[in-house]
């Protein structure tokens, strides 16, 4: 039996819940809106990008619907216990969040547009919680692959961080973090693309209303 702590708090890693060194699913072979592979490895000329903004069903169909995004899959990132459940997740003894796994075309769609998309997104200003939903779980996090993303994702916490104090709001809690030693664990097959099989399905995903000034194209020069 799980039980939820009242007050959230990451589990150390002698905490955390131990897991399994393989998983105890199988999760589908093709993401059911864009009909690509779900799981690596993916073709050449492909980028990937992880997100965590709270509650992954709503979150993952906010990145399926962008144009150049190859598939997307939800999973467990940032803690210590190998191949969780979701029931062991939502303990908060596993130290992960829910996360989005984005497979995106670079020349389609830019690393800076979902930074975009991630930050309008959700409320990153919340800790352990994205509105009515609260857990460790639900915390706010980026995951990067490279240098250039983490530098990226680190200006654009600060460019909204600007507008966001501008507008009352408390400051970001997001953590920015490598992917390399926090490992992707995909979710059961129930939980991928959970709001096109159920599309009247819970969303707790809501933004602050405040646009994040990035990824914004310059306005064409008037012909002389």
């Amino acid at each position: 039996m799980f039980l939820s702590r009242r007050v959230p708090e990451l589990p150390t890693p002698d905490q955390a819940l131990k897991g399994r060194p393989e998983p105890s699913f199988t999760v589908p072979d093709r993401h059911t809106v864009l009909g690509n592979p779900l799981l690596g490895p993916y073709p050449d000329g492909l980028e990937v990008a992880d997100f965590g903004l709270g509650c992954f069903w709503g979150a993952e169909r906010k990145f399926w619907q962008i144009p150049g995004v190859w598939t997307t899959l939800v999973g467990y990132q940032g803690g210590h216990t190998q191949h969780p459940t979701y029931e062991e997740a939502c303990s908060g003894m596993t130290g992960h969040t829910e996360a989005v796994r984005v497979v995106f075309d670079p020349s389609v769609v830019s690393y800076e547009e979902l930074l975009k998309v991630f930050w309008e997104s959700h409320n990153p200003t919340q800790g352990f919680r994205q509105g009515n939903d609260v857990g460790t779980q639900y915390r706010s996090a980026v995951y990067t692959h490279s240098p250039e993303q983490e530098a990226a994702a680190k200006a654009s916490r600060d460019a909204y961080q600007k507008v966001l104090t501008g507008s009352g709001y408390s400051p970001i809690t997001t953590e920015i973090l490598p992917a390399d030693g926090r490992p992707f664990y995909p979710a059961e097959a129930y939980h991928q693309q959970y709001l096109d099989k159920n599309p009247a399905g819970y969303c707790g995903i809501g933004g602050t209303g405040v646009s994040c000034p990035i990824g914004v194209a310059k306005a064409p020069q008037a012909d002389a």
